[in-house]
């Protein structure tokens, strides 16, 4: 009996940092979901052209890697972390940025429409 709890301890523990390692970061996470849904739903209305929207979205990929980069070891410091929530600061006001600029593509022809001449 003793021999099977130390078993049950022992694989207990070694899952414990593959789990930890996943979740790790669930307020950055949840930012990073709250960024790509507003990157698609600015596309969708076309506030964004799809440039715009490639080019968003490919920085979102840079920070999903950064935070990758942070978990390797199993634990991400306060500095990493800090690091992370910079880099989505910046990407948030980008996003505002790009979806209330002047570029728009509200008839969806994936070009970005001109503006009404006087």
């Amino acid at each position: 009996m003793n021999k099977t709890l130390t078993l049950a301890v022992l694989l207990g523990s070694l899952s414990l940092p593959a789990l930890a390692q996943s979740s790790a970061t669930p307020g950055i996470d949840q930012r990073q979901a709250n960024q790509a849904q507003r990157i698609d739903q600015g596309e969708a209305s076309g506030a964004l052209t799809p440039r715009e929207a490639r080019r968003l979205e490919r920085r979102q990929g840079h920070i999903e890697r950064m935070e990758t980069r942070a978990k390797a070891d199993g634990v991400v410091t306060g500095q990493e972390r800090a690091h992370l929530r910079h880099a989505e600061r910046a990407e948030s006001r980008r996003i505002l940025r790009q979806k209330h600029d002047a570029q728009h593509d509200y008839n969806h022809n994936g070009r970005a429409d001109r503006p009404g001449r006087r």
